[in-house]
């Protein structure tokens, strides 16, 4: 097959040359965007009088007609076209006419790709936008059903201090939080225009750059032809976005496989996000969490790889360029999978509050607020954590728990301690006094809860932006 570009050349391209550089099968997820450039571009050639109407018209009805074709199912990619760009081109050219190469005036391959990954960059970050707000939503819900829940708190994965499950919870609302604003920074960076950068260096046509950039509703352009049709920052920032995310996802799924686990026993993920086994009629495997947990090694290799792309490239395009879409079309496609089935089972999870209360009850999580206990009547801390940690060593060896120790028992070991210290070490007591703002008291929880909710407004306002941007 000739190629558009083929003019210099005298032989053709070896099959084995053509099938490794193609990117049709994986970009051709870009036909939407190429042609709706191409649409601007032509538009714009038209308005400037590079094109008379008639020409810009008939190459507009040609790009709309493939754009009906593609998404009935009636065009057929091929490999030799090596990319959407040129598939498209080359259809447009076979149905109408000469007078679709006109269409490639003063734009290269260069700067129409760079256009088309913008364009379908914003897209995502909308649909990934919404999912991530969703998700934030459907923990928000979770934390407010559940609001009298006490949970164990851990460090080191040991039983530590007593914590209300909403704040738990509320800890992967603030860590989604911030990536949706590092999305917002992504977006920022993706919402510029390359096309009209030509190949590197401009074009020598009278174009107007920014009346392509209004109609596709870019909000600025590139200010340098060369670092138009070179950047991939964006996509490095939307990989490392997505790999914090995923990191994030993942270490929320670590905790619901073990909370789900017999041995925990906190929550119960509903059957429709868990599978069984083959051969053990018993098992109920919490398998999202688990994918989830995995695909993180993907985001985060995806990531790496487009840094060592990168590291090396001297200006301007080059085609180790063409393994941006790869790695990042994938990313897109795990984020989506990840946020939207992860809201879901957040909504459908039972809570097992007694079980975690039974713990709670059987363990020395209160043994910061016997301390506290003391230093409030005058010991110092350092002391108040020695006599303590002789009375969690008495109730070890002897099987009870610090509520069991009797009063004269205590008191033997500290004078400090009175007819009080029971109710100081009542859970509740304990999730109650830490009313720091922050802390894990009822108080601050229900305003971090209203809190929470004002940030899930300014981010559906974001969404909403970003929508109306990309209406096109």
């Amino acid at each position: 097959m000739t190629k558009l570009w083929g003019g210099r050349f005298t032989r053709d391209t070896d099959a084995s040359v053509e099938e490794f550089t193609s990117s049709i099968s994986f970009d051709q997820r870009m036909y939407r965007q190429d042609i709706l450039g191409s649409m601007a571009h032509a538009r714009m050639l038209g308005r400037c009088g590079i094109l008379t109407q008639m020409e810009t018209d008939t190459i507009i009805d040609g790009l709309a007609s493939i754009l009906a074709d593609i998404e009935a199912g009636n065009f057929i990619f091929e490999i030799a076209l090596e990319d959407i760009h040129m598939n498209i081109e080359k259809r447009l050219t076979e149905r109408i006419g000469p007078v679709g190469g006109k269409l490639h005036t003063a734009r290269s391959r260069n700067d129409q790709v760079a256009l088309d990954t913008h364009m379908y960059m914003k897209s995502a970050i909308q649909s990934i936008a919404s999912l991530l707000h969703s998700m934030e939503s459907a923990l928000l819900e979770v934390a407010e059903i559940n609001i009298n829940v006490i949970l164990p708190g851990y460090t080191h994965l040991q039983r530590a201090q007593p914590v209300l499950f909403s704040h738990h919870l509320l800890a992967y609302f603030h860590m989604l939080s911030r990536d949706f604003d590092r999305l917002r920074g992504v977006w920022d960076r993706t919402d510029i225009m390359p096309l009209g950068a030509g190949a590197l260096a401009g074009t020598t046509f009278p174009i107007d750059r920014r009346m392509v950039a209004d109609e596709l509703k870019f909000s600025r352009i590139y200010a340098n032809s060369m670092d138009a049709v070179s950047d991939r920052d964006y996509i490095l920032e939307f990989l490392s976005f997505a790999s914090i995310l995923m990191v994030h996802l993942s270490r929320l799924s670590e905790e619901m496989i073990l909370w789900s686990s017999t041995e925990f026993a906190f929550i119960e993920l509903d059957d429709a996000h868990c599978t069984g086994s083959s051969i053990m009629p018993q098992k109920k495997n919490p398998d999202v969490c688990e994918l989830v947990r995995g695909k993180t090694g993907r985001v985060v290799g995806h990531l790496m790889a487009m840094l060592t792309i990168l590291k090396g490239l001297p200006m301007t395009y080059n085609k180790d360029l063409q393994e941006d879409k790869e790695g990042v079309f994938d990313t897109i496609d795990t984020l989506k999978f990840s946020l939207s089935v992860y809201a879901s089972m957040l909504k459908g999870m039972k809570v097992n509050a007694d079980r975690m209360r039974q713990v709670l009850d059987d363990d020395y999580s209160n043994a910061t607020d016997m301390a506290d206990y003391l230093v409030r009547k005058g010991l110092p801390f350092r002391e108040a954590h020695a006599v303590v940690g002789r009375a969690v060593r008495v109730a070890i060896e002897t099987e009870r728990s610090l509520t069991e120790l009797p009063l004269p028992e205590l008191q033997a070991m500290c004078s400090f301690f009175g007819p009080d210290i029971l109710e100081a070490l009542r859970i509740e007591t304990c999730i109650e006094a830490r009313n720091s703002e922050g802390g894990t008291s009822t108080a601050q929880v229900k305003q971090a809860l209203a809190d929470c909710c004002k940030i899930l407004q300014s981010q559906q306002i974001t969404c909403c932006l970003y929508e109306k941007h990309n209406d096109l």
